[in-house]
């Protein structure tokens, strides 16, 4: 059997960045960012005012001094006139600071009467002022790659850049496979279940930022899956779910074969998940999974979402882990990686669930880790550092 971190190889090998498209701001929310842009203008473009107050000039900054008001500035509305000494203009936050004013005295420090303003005994060491190009400067840039958060957003709008170059959205076609599925809300037999695995599998796909497509159930026969894994035209990946092992009636890998599947690997050393291959077919990357719900989810956590990752152009490399203490003691693992369900206490200790069956997705639900302890390791102790992976 393959081990894990060579069949992620072998499948991060079969992927390289898509192409880069144009779209509007309004439309780049958590897409990735292809390559960097840069600022058309500076931000703030003009000193302005941090706070509600009055501009008064470096003389006046007195406390106590008497100044007389000449004017008012607002946001949007510029005061166009230069302060001068024993002047004072009405000033509001976001509104150009006024030429020659040095400082915005807050409207809690002064006391006003009629035109006239009395600066407090007491005044606040701030100015109040924020510089133009404070927060970035026209040419400076938002790096990429990137997946584009709200923050990003907004500072791309600030940049006054109406579109943004992003890599296109892989598509990834699920096709669930089985006499015993049906869809769910149908009836099903006595002797069916519901497909569950490909909807878990869509909603894993589009919160990472490819584009699903949910293909028909291929039933157990070489013509009804040759016929979905048709539909699957112009995917750039193919995930089929189920009828990979070496049963009678598991397909996937004799239908792919025949129509020209470039196999990488088959066979993966983990629990859950052994029965797992990859390959290129044609212009696709074909990525086929156990039918068990939780290997299933969980092969899409390990290798399908470092898969379109690497299609995004955000580079090459496993699913980002962390290390949290054991909260039990564990007896030794055995020959294959184990990637168990597994939640964090108020405290940070990981706790494995006692049950561990890969057909078990109320355990999967309640997991927020997957703690991956490596081929044959032995016992640990409770306190023992232990890898986890983020669900």
């Amino acid at each position: 059997m393959t081990p894990v971190s060579d069949a992620l190889s072998a499948c991060l090998d079969l992927c390289a960045p898509l192409e880069i498209e144009e779209v509007p701001l309004a439309e780049a929310a958590t897409r990735t960012l292809a390559r960097a842009v840069t600022a058309r203008r500076d931000q703030p473009p003009f000193a302005s005012s941090a706070m509600d107050g009055y501009a008064v000039t470096e003389d006046d900054l007195i406390p106590g001094r008497s100044l007389r008001v000449v004017g008012e500035a607002a946001a949007g509305h510029h005061w166009a006139g230069r302060i001068g000494r024993g002047e004072a203009v009405r000033i509001f936050t976001g509104a150009p600071v006024p030429d020659g004013a040095a400082a915005v005295v807050i409207q809690e420090d002064v006391t006003r009467d009629g035109q006239r303003i009395t600066l407090g005994r007491q005044l606040d060491d701030n100015r109040n002022i924020r510089a133009a190009g404070g927060d970035f400067r026209a040419g400076d840039s938002l790096s990429a790659p990137r997946r584009l958060r709200p923050a990003d957003i907004a500072l791309a709008a600030s940049m006054n850049l109406p579109t943004l170059p992003v890599t296109r959205a892989p598509v990834v076609a699920i096709i669930a496979t089985g006499d015993e599925l049906v869809q769910p809300g149908e009836d099903p037999r006595p002797d069916q279940i519901i497909a569950s695995n490909s909807y878990g599998l869509k909603a894993m796909v589009e919160a990472e930022g490819a584009e699903a497509r949910l293909l028909p159930i291929a039933r157990d026969t070489e013509e009804s899956l040759g016929t979905v894994l048709k539909l699957a035209e112009g995917a750039d990946i193919v995930v089929t779910i189920g009828g990979a092992s070496v049963g009678d009636h598991d397909l996937v890998g004799k239908v792919a074969l025949g129509a020209g599947l470039e196999r990488s690997f088959y066979k993966v050393a983990m629990r859950p998940g052994k029965p797992l291959m990859a390959g290129r077919l044609g212009d696709a990357v074909l990525l086929g999974l156990p039918g068990n719900p939780v290997s299933s989810m969980v092969c899409g956590h390990v290798f399908l979402l470092p898969m379109i990752r690497a299609m995004l152009g955000l580079g090459r490399a496993p699913a980002p882990r962390s290390q949290a203490p054991l909260a039990v003691d564990l007896p030794e693992n055995g020959p294959r990686e184990h990637y168990m369900r597994a939640r964090l206490d108020q405290t940070g200790h990981v706790k494995p669930f006692d049950r561990q069956d890969s057909a078990l997705l109320t355990v999967l639900s309640e997991a927020d880790v997957l703690m991956v302890r490596p081929a044959g390791q032995g016992s640990l102790k409770a306190g023992t550092l232990v890898d986890i992976l983020r669900l």
